[in-house]
């Protein structure tokens, strides 16, 4: 009877470090998930209150190390942004990634551009993100110069 009782308890006690998990889990994804919507509608001003100061950025067209030197190189596609469509995500720990289509209008055309973008998370906030896409199809979608 003693052990059936101890048995119970650790499962009781795992499952409660589960749940706690994957809860702090859930809250990463919700933040990633409104960062993203926020960002790719052109509404830098909610995207900047979800990440940290020092945020670092990585993508093969732009990299920063701040959160104001991010949104100033990314300011050029506030007009042009038109929304994402999140494909497949998933987390570990305080890491998110997440497989998507971009959604941009340019005066070229409209298309979508298929990114994976994995996020770090601290305090709550995104930390640091790595952006890859195909950027001839990023490209091909920008006026010439």
């Amino acid at each position: 009877m003693e052990s059936a009782a101890r048995s119970t308890e650790v499962v009781n006690a795992y499952t409660e470090v589960v749940n706690a998990y994957t809860e702090v889990v859930n809250a990463y994804i919700e933040v990633v998930n409104a960062y993203l919507e926020a960002f790719w509608s052109g509404d830098f001003e909610q995207a900047r209150r979800l990440v940290v100061d020092d945020f670092s950025f990585q993508g093969p067209l732009a990299q920063a190390d701040d959160k104001e030197t991010f949104f100033a190189s990314a300011a050029p596609l506030v007009p042009i942004v038109r929304g994402y469509r999140p494909l497949r995500q998933w987390a570990e720990g305080d890491e998110v990634c997440t497989v998507y289509e971009c959604q941009l209008e340019t005066p070229v055309g409209a298309g979508c551009v298929l990114m994976s973008e994995w996020n770090t998370m601290r305090d709550g906030r995104v930390a640091a993100a790595r952006l890859m896409f195909d950027t001839a199809a990023f490209r091909a979608l920008l006026p010439s110069s």
